[in-house]
């Protein structure tokens, strides 16, 4: 049996497995793990590619995570929010040109607090009753939660960005707490979202033992979703300047995470086809199904500057759509107007 095989069949990775294939000139064993981890996407999802409508709601964050370019201490970032009915309008659009899935992601901001999100998720709900709808707003309380998930919302996106708190605290600021991440990642799944964590790959002071924490961590959280991306250095930034992840072992990572937990719903990300002209293709091919084009308006989506260099800031909605669409097909694979649930069974912490 080789190592490609084993990791299929044991659904499990050693340190030194992932160093392996994360390090390896052999053509022959990556394209083994590429033809692998589409067979298992294949297998569950056939060749069809879930997209989600991403509004982009506020580039505000109370946060100064040192790698983001929406950090409070960024005095350079032209800062915006949208308003509802900007909001609602953006789902209509979506909703016109086929998207059942709407993420509203921004930055921690405190504008949006329950009374505002919970109203704008009731609405949404109300209006679109056959959509998905999913967050990506950070680390709120429990309450918190709870209150958007009764408001009608189903999913949620937070990512770990690391599994290793020491690494964590590289990363963050001293008042942001690894463990108060866990326990967030914990109580969304314990209120029934449809959870989503991930990782930067090539972040600061990453090595192959804190890779190998993340893969660990993902097998025994077992989040519905996955996202993973290269790092990509903002200006303005104390990480301004440090060297990209790279797309290759980011590729190599969706395919192991893939074999590991088969039925993950897995991003090709923006930041992969920021690195890399086919990137969200390759992504693809290498056992990701889920793609996330812009509905955000078009005046605000270059001030969503997490990163420098982010494509498709000056698409219109329709125009993202139908570049993603031709994209797909191009290589051989079908874009769904489908809500794209997770398709196992739920797991709880």
């Amino acid at each position: 049996m080789n190592i490609i095989e084993k990791i299929q069949q044991t659904q499990n990775i050693t340190r030194e497995e992932l160093e392996q294939i994360l390090t390896t000139d052999d053509e022959v064993t990556v394209e083994a793990l590429r033809q692998a981890a589409r067979g298992v996407a294949n297998a569950i999802y056939g060749n069809k590619i879930y997209i989600r409508g991403l509004i982009e709601i506020s580039n505000y964050c109370k946060n100064d995570c040192l790698y983001c370019g929406l950090r409070r201490s960024n005095p350079f970032a032209v800062r915006y929010r949208l308003t509802d009915e900007q909001i609602y309008a953006c789902c209509e659009e979506g909703y016109q040109l086929g998207f059942r899935t709407f993420v509203m992601q921004g930055g921690e901001d405190g504008w949006f607090d329950d009374k505002r999100m919970c109203r704008i998720v009731s609405t949404v709900r109300n209006r679109y009753p056959d959509c998905a709808i999913t967050l990506s707003l950070g680390e709120r309380s429990h309450e918190s939660y709870q209150a958007l998930y009764d408001a009608g919302a189903n999913r949620y996106l937070l990512r770990h960005e690391t599994a290793s708190p020491e690494h964590y605290a590289k990363l963050h600021p001293a008042e942001m707490s690894w463990q108060h991440r866990m326990e967030c990642l914990c109580d969304l799944k314990k209120i029934g979202y449809q959870v989503g964590c991930g990782f930067m790959v090539g972040s600061p002071y990453q090595t192959f033992d804190t890779l190998y924490a993340d893969l660990q961590f993902i097998r025994k959280f077992r989040p519905q979703m996955v996202g993973i991306g290269p790092f990509i250095s903002a200006h303005d930034t104390p990480f301004a300047g440090q060297p990209n992840g790279k797309v290759s072992y980011t590729l190599r990572l969706l395919a192991i995470i893939r074999l590991l937990q088969p039925p993950v719903l897995l991003p090709a990300t923006t930041a992969l086809g920021t690195l890399h002209p086919q990137g969200r293709e390759l992504g693809i091919q290498y056992g990701a199904n889920v793609l996330m084009p812009n509905l955000s308006p078009t005046e605000h989506r270059k001030d969503y500057a997490i990163y420098d260099g982010k494509i498709c800031t000056g698409e219109e909605s329709a125009q993202c759509k139908v570049c993603t669409e031709q994209r797909i097909r191009k290589i051989g694979y079908e874009m769904v107007v489908d809500r794209g649930d997770y398709k196992a069974e739920e797991f709880k912490c």
